[in-house]
Formats: C-alpha cells, structure tokens, sequence
C-alpha cells in the first residue's frame, strides 16, 4: 500500500492518541473533515489501523512480572505449530508470540502478577504442549516501550 504524506501524518497522530477528533486531525494535516475521515476509514479497512484501545498500565493494575520465553520446537511439522498456537492462545498472560530464527523457534511475553503465577503459566504450557527447551527472563524495568510504529521510515508517495 502506498502512503502520501498527509496519510503518514493521519497515522502518526493517531498513533499518538487515538482519541483525537477528526476535526482536530483534518485541521493539523490540511484536510477537511470528510476528506480526512475516508482517509481514516480507508487504513481501517486495509487493515493498517487495526484497533483502537487504550493502553493500561501493567504495574498500576498489579501485573509487574514481565518474562519473555523462548521456547524450541519438539518437532517442525504444521501439526505441532498449530497445537503449539492454539496452547498459548489459549494462555491469557501471553500477550506477544514471536517466531523466530536461530536457535529458539519462539518467543513470548508472558505478563503476570508475581512469580507463583508464571510458574502457574509454565505448568500450564508445559503440560498443554511438547517441547524441545524452555528458557525464560525475566524483565527488572522497562526502560522504554512505544506502541507506535517508526512512520519515518516509510518513504512517502507524491
């Protein structure tokens, strides 16, 4: 999909805070509102705004243990991966799954309480899935995190 520049600025100001009126975001990119809103409806439909949510914090709400898990595969058939999806959707404090190349085939970001919960989460994958290993860390701070996407880096059309 191409991007012109207005387009760009659309999607970095709502990446910023989706909240935003469409009035307010047609005014900072030059557009009028109904140009600037089929713009916005068009990205939905394209699949590039994919959601619209608001982002809680993790510590506030007592889930401070942050762990990623890599994990390697018993065996690389499309019958494993399927399971091996399935287990870990079904897994409620893993939030992101990564595959990878080298010498893990996985990575998860396992988000829980405290430690007794994530060896809850490890008895439960472990005993849901065949695995070859299972290495996790676990995170002391976050020193920096961003949902939003280096739009820079995308060469605009026009």
């Amino acid at each position: 999909m191409n991007f012109d520049r207005i387009d760009l600025k659309i999607l970095d100001i709502l990446q910023r805070d989706a909240t935003v009126p469409v009035a307010r975001i047609a005014d900072q990119v030059g557009l009028s509102q109904t140009p600037c809103w089929k713009r916005i409806q068009k990205h939905e439909e394209a699949g590039v705004i994919r959601a619209r949510v608001a982002l809680l914090d993790a510590d506030a709400l007592g889930l401070s243990l942050t762990a990623f898990v890599m994990v390697e595969a018993v065996e690389h058939t499309a019958e494993w991966r399927a399971g091996f999806l399935a287990a870990v959707d079904a897994l409620e404090p893993v939030r992101d799954v990564y595959r990878l190349a080298g010498n893990y085939d996985f990575l998860l970001r396992v988000v829980v309480p405290d430690m007794p919960a994530f060896d809850r989460f490890y008895e439960d994958l472990t005993s849901t899935v065949r695995l070859r290993s299972v290495n996790s860390t676990f995170a002391l701070e976050r020193v920096k995190a961003s949902t939003r996407l280096p739009l820079s880096m995308i060469t605009a059309t026009n």
